[in-house]
């Protein structure tokens, strides 16, 4: 079986990237702004659905979104491999952050933004 970690994707596209001579194109900049339009593409999938629609989305346009997922985990982790952020690492620091924010006797059940409680 092939290592499918982050660490293993990052490296895989970090090489992908040298191969086609495309690291001179990836600047943070750019990727942080190809990143934003691939959220923007994900984005018109869902746009006009109900909730339950976009609950369950199947065949071509579940292929669809699929695509376009791995399109922005492309550039997001290309884009912290170029600033050198550990992606895990920076998501397990940012639910600590989150869990003092939102503590789950003053939040749960509730949407309102932290400053709103």
């Amino acid at each position: 079986m092939r290592d499918k970690s982050l660490r293993t994707l990052r490296i895989r596209l970090r090489e992908f990237a040298a191969k086609r001579d495309w690291d001179k194109f990836h600047s943070p900049k750019n990727l942080a702004m190809a990143l934003a339009a691939e959220v923007g593409e994900l984005i018109e999938h869902f746009q006009w659905l109900t909730e339950d629609e976009s609950k369950s989305l199947a065949g071509e346009k579940l292929e669809k979104v699929e695509e376009e997922l791995a399109d922005i985990l492309i550039y997001l982790v290309r884009l912290s491999d170029k600033l050198g952020i550990d992606l895990v690492d920076a998501a397990f620091r940012k639910i600590e952050i989150n869990s003092r924010k939102y503590p789950v006797e003053r939040v749960r059940g509730s949407a309102k933004k932290y400053t709103e409680y």
